[in-house]
């Protein structure tokens, strides 16, 4: 036993071990999902890839010249909620079986985060342990065949490109980023920090115009015309749905706050802002990465429509801040508490009972987050240029400072 354990500990700490570990749960996650039988929801079966199959079918949607942004209760349950474009890439996948089609779908979505992790200027130790810590989030993500985690991987890999000054890429991983999730957008930001600002707008721009205008393969420009509006009046009309796992959601359910959403999304852009103001540490590599946390946080627990599988994106900033930084009891603490209550909360570890009356009713699972936004953000308040407390030892120098 000891020498297998010592065997498992040695593979796993190996920098290629857990790529095998990642790729391995996407695919176990998938074949799961395609075996369960379905379940009957509003007087129909519908899949336990029910998201797998909305994106499939926005394929078919499209090049049909049907509206992307309507309910087709006889193929799917909910809305399919993102660009034409995507609808456009997912048609790769759209002619496979749905055991081929979901597996890749999830493969992709580990690989992005995997390397995009792999790329962080974080020694290989500290990497190893931010990947570990990350599974079980991540498995909850592929489990609801979401592209969390391939969101995550993409704004986590913008800051790594633009680390290295490929600029190209970086634009490229916004803009796909953005036409998934139109949160994406947010990563933007990240160009303030890093030289070559004209030649990152021109990329930007260019792959923007280009992810635009692609649907025009298969679609006349008037039809997508047509669905670019219906995806905006889809977003408006979503926007004022749920408060979903977020800021909102913890004060509607703890203090009964059923108005002024408004505010709290200013409010939110008002934090947002601060850090930015410190343009004295832009050059400082430990700000830099606070900042990535910052916002891979930020921009979950800002989200009206964060649900549990959005949180691989807000858990990995906050790995980040915490890998990235000294082991001190309190932070040890907080991130035992995001573990437990964000990424353990939704699993049989805790009773049913528990979940339904105690966790889902008062947005257990974000509030771990919340607190982990709010102490990164008063650590980048604090920092000073120079000071002794932004150095640390698991930080490597990259290629670009």
């Amino acid at each position: 036993m000891r020498i297998l354990l010592q065997y498992l500990r040695k593979f796993i700490s190996s920098p290629g071990g857990l790529l095998y570990v990642y790729v391995f749960i996407a695919v176990v996650a998938s074949v799961q999902l395609i075996l369960v039988p379905a379940h009957f929801f509003a007087g129909r079966a519908y899949t336990d890839y029910n998201n797998y199959v909305i994106f499939r079918q926005s394929f078919f949607h499209l090049i049909s010249g049907q509206n992307l942004y309507t309910l087709y209760p006889a193929e799917q349950w909910d809305l399919f909620k993102y660009s034409p474009t995507f609808a456009l890439f997912i048609g790769s996948l759209a002619w496979m079986p749905d055991m081929a089609g979901l597996i890749i779908w999830n493969v992709v979505n580990v690989l992005a985060l995997y390397f995009a992790i792999r790329a962080l200027p974080l020694k290989v130790v500290a990497q190893n342990k931010l990947l570990i810590f990350l599974i079980l989030e991540l498995l909850t993500s592929i489990q609801n065949s979401q592209s969390n985690g391939l969101m995550a991987g993409l704004l986590i890999g913008a800051f790594t490109s633009l680390q290295r000054g490929k600029v190209q890429w970086a634009t490229l991983w916004l803009v796909l980023a953005t036409f998934i999730k139109v949160y994406g957008a947010v990563g933007f930001c990240l160009f303030l920090f890093y030289p070559d600002k004209i030649k990152f707008i021109v990329y930007a721009a260019a792959w923007t115009i280009i992810f635009t205008v692609l649907p025009l393969a298969v679609v006349p420009f008037h039809t997508l015309v047509w669905q670019y509006q219906n995806w905006g009046a889809m977003m408006l009309a979503d926007e004022s749905a749920s408060y979903g796992l977020s800021v909102m959601g913890w004060l509607h359910s703890w203090f009964g706050i059923s108005k002024g959403k408004s505010i709290v999304i200013l409010a939110g852009l008002l934090c947002f802002i601060i850090p930015f103001l410190r343009i004295s540490l832009y050059q400082d590599e430990l700000f830099k990465l606070k900042m990535l946390a910052f916002i891979l946080i930020w921009v979950v627990i800002f989200n009206h429509k964060a649900e549990s599988p959005t949180f691989i994106i807000a858990v990995a900033g906050a790995a980040i801040w915490y890998f990235s930084g000294p082991r001190q009891l309190w932070r040890d603490i907080l991130m035992g508490c995001v573990f437990l209550f964000t990424s353990l909360s939704v699993t049989d570890l805790f009773p049913p009972i528990i979940k339904e009356r105690f966790f889902e009713p008062y947005n257990i699972k974000s509030i771990p987050c919340i607190i982990a936004w709010c102490v990164v953000f008063a650590g980048l308040l604090r920092m000073q240029k120079g000071g002794p407390g932004n150095l640390n030892s698991e930080i490597t120098v990259p290629a670009l400072t």
